[in-house]
């Protein structure tokens, strides 16, 4: 099977040599060839299921416990507004 890997390293926002594109072609080419492989196992007889350890719920409650008040969360930024903490912009349009 043939892998577009400049496609795929576009979607992950990647930039690639030609030499890693090679690379990644053959590990991902590797990597549709054992899945392959695992389409052709007997699971007619195999329960179907979500997980296999039996665990239920292994969770804690959420429980509420004591922290700082907004005041004295912000009593030492540097950079406030309304009563939120203010940060540099780290998403661009």
């Amino acid at each position: 099977m043939k892998i577009n890997v400049p496609h795929v390293a576009k979607l992950a926002n990647l930039t690639l040599k030609p030499e890693e594109e090679k690379k990644f072609e053959k590990q991902l080419s590797d990597i549709l060839t054992y899945v392959d492989k695992l389409k052709e196992v007997d699971t007619k007889n195999v329960e179907t299921t979500s997980q296999v350890t039996g665990l239920e719920n292994v969770m804690r409650e959420d429980e509420p416990t004591p922290s700082l008040t907004q005041d004295e969360a912000l009593s030492n930024v540097k950079n406030q507004h309304n009563g939120l903490f203010k940060v540099k912009a780290i998403l661009t349009e």
